[in-house]
């Protein structure tokens, strides 16, 4: 049992069911702030080390909101894209594992901008418009061939996108280290916090992804497999009447029962040593037990 699923099982019932829902409205709310007030969230929202020190502290949150440079049309797409890619990553992960890669993502984005602050004494507009672009590595980890249409035309599978992505993040760090962008004595401080959030948004993504370690776990066939489990086991689902005398079922991973969540469906795996139940999130997803 690796790092990540013994903190499921602790904090697994706390996990944000929907999180890109959550996530777009305030991407919708830091654009119209924007649109209504220019300057407004760089001022008292954005992540701003020396105005947190000072009491700020509102800003840890706020930042997330950062709005979007582009054109409503733009945006929408982009927010699509965006949702999807969650949604898909929630549904395959499963709803802690996609909080934990997001929120530890905003963790190392605060404590970059901490680091740097307290390194040169300059507080950089650090965004996460990254770590939003860092989704669509893991999303090509799970759905390699899968393909997208290039300018609603041209079919290009998802892991040649990455490719291209990852190329984009390369120089997006390189730029930092380039006279005329990094060392530009005006707006070099706009590319470095663009590369310390390409960094550690990449950086993000390898430690989540060597510490799963087993992506097939949560490949298509699999989900395939858990969506077939949750139909076998639905015509047997424990009576509603039961549940007033207690807990029938215990998820060995999230520990979360069917009083958690009457929707949620058990069964105990047959290749763990023991009587191990556990829910349709992490039947197949699991660690035996020897």
């Amino acid at each position: 049992m690796n790092w990540i699923q013994k903190l499921e099982r602790k904090f697994g019932r706390y996990a944000i069911n929907n999180l890109m829902y959550y996530i777009i409205i305030l991407y919708i709310g830091g654009y119209l702030i924007d649109m209504l007030n220019p300057g407004f969230f760089d001022t008292y929202l954005s992540l701003n080390v020396e105005e947190i020190l000072h009491g700020q502290v509102w800003r840890l949150v706020t930042f997330l909101a950062q709005p979007m440079e582009t054109s409503i049309i733009f945006l929408a797409f982009a927010l699509y894209l965006y949702y999807m890619i969650g949604q898909h990553l929630e549904a395959e992960w499963g709803a802690f594992r996609f909080n934990l890669y997001f929120f530890s993502g905003v963790l190392f984005h605060i404590i970059a901008g901490f680091v740097v602050y307290f390194a040169t004494g300059i507080s950089m507009p650090i965004g996460t418009t990254y770590l939003n672009l860092s989704l669509f590595f893991a999303f090509a980890a799970l759905y390699p061939n899968v393909e997208f249409l290039l300018f609603f035309i041209i079919p290009v599978k998802v892991k040649y996108l990455a490719l291209l992505d990852g190329i984009f993040f390369g120089y997006t760090i390189l730029q930092a280290f380039m006279p005329a962008y990094g060392g530009n004595p005006y707006i070099g401080v706009v590319y470095q916090a663009r590369a310390i959030a390409a960094a550690v948004s990449l950086l993000n993504f390898v430690i989540f992804y060597f510490s799963s370690r087993n992506f097939k776990a949560y490949s298509p066939k699999q989900s395939r497999r858990r969506k077939k489990f949750q139909k076998e086991v639905r015509n047997a689902r424990v009576n509603k009447a039961a549940a007033a005398e207690g807990a029938k079922h215990k998820c060995a991973v999230c520990g979360r029962t069917e009083l958690d969540d009457p929707n949620l469906e058990f069964r105990y795996c047959s290749k763990c040593n023991g009587a191990y139940e556990y829910c349709q999130d992490h039947l197949f997803t699991h660690e035996h037990i020897k």
